[in-house]
């Protein structure tokens, strides 16, 4: 069979599920993961034969699609700030939401600012940038950030082992070295050690939201990493705000993805615990979704 006429019947055989353009991104991604074709190869074969080993594959995978499992979790990765990331269910599927926040951290410090090295009786002490990405998940943010910032000491904590043995294999993959540590944050008491950038993309979504999300969400992504009680949405922002304080060298950045709805009361939260320049930022959809900001030098 050409595989320019199994598009025909892939569209018939999840037309009742997904739209046009859902269906026609799933074909194109199958196609280079499967047969090694970009779009523009496949138009230029047009005569390309499916054999009958790959028809299988194709098949199993209209199975999963017909069961509304995610794409990426069919294929085990995904494509997230220009990178190759594995991704399962232990772990989220990196959002375009989340790319805007890396985005972010990595323009307001730029390959170009790296702290002066301080000096002590004349000896130069470890002038690298430190962050610390908490709640990593598959690691997107801390080996986005760890190869767009140069001489960057970068750490990740997760609570679930399953998702750090993903972001170990992200991080080889990716060519990056990155210090991964199994805790829960909501436990911890101190960091111990400081740092100069703290991240994180940690639950937010409250039970009265999921309404709004998606059943394949619902059914195959890990409820740890985004439902938060409805009772104290705000839980992890003013836990890693406390330890930001402590473990944030003056002058140091907070950076968070929110919940949308929840921007004004995540704002307030930061500037009680005495957050300065804390500044609301909206995706490119035009909900709140980050926000940034500064340890004042002045309060402890």
């Amino acid at each position: 069979m050409l595989l320019k006429n199994y598009k025909t019947t892939f569209h018939k055989e999840l037309s009742s599920l997904y739209d046009e353009h859902e269906i026609d991104s799933f074909f194109y991604i199958i196609v280079e993961k499967l047969n090694g074709l970009k779009r523009i190869d496949l138009a230029l074969n047009p005569e390309k034969v499916l054999d009958g080993i790959h028809l299988k594959k194709w098949k199993s995978i209209v199975l999963d699609l017909k069961t509304q499992k995610p794409i990426q979790y069919i294929l085990g990765e995904t494509e997230f700030y220009g990178a190759p990331f594995l991704v399962n269910e232990n772990t989220l599927i990196p959002r375009p939401e989340t790319e805007e926040l890396v985005e972010l951290i990595i323009k307001q410090n730029p390959k170009s600012e790296i702290p002066p090295e301080p000096k002590v009786n004349g000896a130069k002490l470890n002038s690298k940038l430190k962050i610390l990405d908490i709640g990593t998940g598959s690691g997107c943010i801390a080996i986005s950030l760890a190869k767009n910032i140069s001489n960057a000491d970068v750490f990740a904590i997760d609570v679930s082992e399953e998702a750090l043995v993903i972001a170990k294999m992200n991080a080889a993959i990716n060519k990056t070295d990155v210090t991964f540590l199994l805790d829960n944050i909501l436990k911890i008491v101190d960091l111990e050690q400081q740092f100069d950038i703290i991240v994180s993309n940690p639950p937010y979504v409250r039970n009265i939201e999921k309404a709004e999300i998606k059943p394949n969400v619902l059914a195959y992504e890990p409820h740890l990493a985004l439902f938060v009680d409805d009772m104290d949405a705000l839980l992890f922002y003013r836990k890693i705000g406390q330890l930001a304080k402590k473990n944030l060298n003056p002058n140091g950045k907070l950076y968070f993805e929110i919940n949308q709805y929840l921007g004004k009361e995540t704002v307030e939260l930061l500037e009680d615990l005495g957050f300065k320049n804390v500044e609301l930022k909206k995706d490119i959809y035009g909900n709140d979704r980050m926000i940034s900001a500064i340890h004042s030098a002045m309060l402890q």
